[in-house]
Order: structure tokens, then sequence, then C-alpha cells
């Protein structure tokens, strides 16, 4: 099979499909992140214990819950994505493709039905801020494998496909800002905004879903499955690897990167010093970004009172304008790629 003779994308389906699951993989921290307003307002103190949740005279009259839910919320959403993504070496050998995709998607599907329900049942704050930390944890962990089984399963495709993943993570937060923008400017109530704000999450997550069980029936993405998994008999298959070691004459079972079998190939020391430059700008600017947004971010007072622009300035200065850049640069990768040259990895 060469290149030349692979099938077209027709439509560019394949594409639409990967930018959809881009898009599922991050819409659920984004939605989570960009409800702020309706969490914390479950979280004030009863009308016969609070006098105002303002600052008076300077002071912060927020109690310990409402204070601490965006400091706790990140931490409860980067803690796990970090271990999860560090573990997806090891789960991936151990858990079919399949499975741990949809299985994914399945969890966070019932963490938003679960959400959207309990906008509408009365919970005491404090199990209220306990619940809503357990689905954070929850969709972040699914949400770490969901991400790097989406992209080991574009590493099988042209390296273009991953942008569609690129692209479609960044339209998942200015998605979710917007949606939050225009459930408030309905002028309903906070609580049903919210309902109609989660049930528009649950209906995104379900066509990803959807998405996903079609893919294997395209003819284009079927061309490199069966091309991926043309190895000799009797090997184990894994067709989901990013890394692989070919000899001249016959691919060869792919590497694992935790494997020590005294040959020469490819390893994480190997890969890390061809790549640590870039690799440390990016925990670089993770640090920065993540430190920053959405725990400190939404904590700005807009010094505009009037004509209601306090109630659309986290949404509209924070999230839909942070969103919307970094969508933008995703999607610039589109193009930097016709001028960087891939950084591959080949064992001597």
């Amino acid at each position: 099979m060469t290149a030349i003779s692979s099938p077209r994308d027709k439509y560019n389906a394949v594409w639409i499909i990967f930018f959809i699951l881009g898009l599922g993989s991050l819409l659920p921290w984004n939605f989570f992140m960009t409800a702020t307003m309706y969490f914390t307002s479950r979280l004030k103190d009863p009308p016969a214990n609070q006098t105002s949740n303002q600052t008076v005279d300077g002071r912060d009259t927020r109690n310990v819950l409402e204070a601490t839910f965006n400091n706790v919320m990140t931490l409860c959403a980067m803690v796990p994505l970090l271990i999860f993504t560090c573990l997806n070496s090891f789960i991936h050998q151990r858990i079919p493709q399949k499975l741990r995709i949809t299985g994914s998607l399945a969890v966070i599907l019932v963490v938003f039905l679960l959400t959207a329900l309990l906008v509408k049942v009365y919970v005491a704050p404090l199990p209220f801020f306990t619940l809503t930390m357990i689905k954070i944890v929850f969709i972040n962990s699914f949400g770490a494998v969901l991400q790097g089984s989406l992209f080991g399963l574009a590493g099988i495709l042209p390296a273009s496909y991953t942008t569609p993943i690129m692209s479609g993570q960044g339209l998942a937060g200015t998605f979710a800002a917007f949606s939050m923008i225009c459930a408030l400017a309905t002028g309903s109530d906070l609580r049903d905004s919210a309902f109609g704000y989660f049930i528009t999450a649950c209906f995104v997550i379900l066509i990803a879903i959807i998405s996903y069980l079609t893919l294997p029936r395209m003819e284009f993405f079927q061309y490199y499955m069966e091309s991926s998994t043309s190895r000799p008999s009797g090997e184990k298959k894994n067709k989901t690897d990013f890394l692989k070691k070919e000899s001249p004459d016959e691919k060869q079972p792919v590497v694992s990167l935790m494997e020590d079998d005294g040959k020469p190939g490819v390893t994480v020391l190997r890969i890390f010093s061809k790549i640590w430059v870039m690799a440390v700008s990016v925990c670089f600017i993770f640090t920065v970004t993540i430190g920053i947004f959405p725990a400190v971010t939404v904590e700005v007072k807009s010094t505009v009172a009037n004509g209601g622009w306090d109630t659309y300035f986290i949404p509209v200065s924070c999230f839909l304008l942070f969103n919307l850049m970094d969508w933008a640069g995703r999607s610039l990768t589109a193009f930097c790629m016709r001028f960087f040259p891939v950084c591959v990895v080949r064992p001597p």
C-alpha cells in the first residue's frame, strides 16, 4: 500500500469526525470552568445567615466555600489530568482503544446528566461543593484518557489529521463561553440557564459518541487501520501507538516506552533529547496559563458597574477572549506545518 493509492477522505468526513472528537475531549472541563457563577451561587450561606455576598467596606464577605471554589476546582482538575496523562503509556497497552474512547465519553455524558439533574435539586452547600469536586476529578481523569487515545488514533492517519483535534479542542472553550453568554442573555433565572447549559453539553457529547461509532465505516479510515495492522502474524498488534520501530525489510512490533530489552531502539530519554526545548517551553506556558486561568482571572472585577456589564464581564473578557485566542493558536498549526518540518524520532 502506498500513499498514492490511498482513498480520498470524501467530504472531509474523517477530518470532521476528528474535529468533533477534539471538541468533545475538552468540552467537559470548559463547561464546568465557565459555569463558576452557577456553582458559587449554590454555595452561598442560607438567607438567614447571610447579609451580603459582595464586598462591604473593602472586606470580602463570601463564605469559605465560595472563596476557595476556583482554586480547589483547578487543583481537582489539573492533578488528575496530569496523573492520567502520565498513565496513558500503561493504560493503552491494557485497555482496548474502542473501550477507552467510548467508555470515557460515556462516563463524561453520565456526569453531565447528573449535573443537569442536580440543578433542579436542592443540596446543602458543603455536600454540593464535595460532589462538584468529585465530578471534576472524574471528567478530567477520563478526559486525559480520551485525549491520549484520540491523538494515538490520529497517529495512524496522515500528520494533518492531528490538526482537527487541536482545533476542536480550541473551539470547546469558545463554544462553552458563547453558550454561557447566550444563557445569560435570555434573562432567565441562573439555575434555569445552567440547566439548559449542561443539557447542551450532553447533546454535544452524544454527537461525539455517534461520530466515533461512525468512524470505522469510513473507507479512508479503514485503509489506514488496515495498513497499521499489516504486521507479521503472531505479533501483538497495537493500532494506536505513537512510536513504531521498523527494519529495512519489514515492520516490527511496537516498542513500548517502558520496556528495556537491551536492544537499541526508541526510549523516553532519546525522544526527550530531541524535543526537550519544545517540551520545556510548552511546560512553562501551561504552568503560567493554568496557574492564572481561571483561578485568578475570574476574581477580576470590572470598574464599570452600569448597563449590566458586570454580568457579562467575566464570561466575555475572561473566558470568551481567552478561548478565542486559544482556538486561533491551535488552528494555526494547519498552516505552520507547511513551513516547519515534523520531528520524527527514528531508531539508529
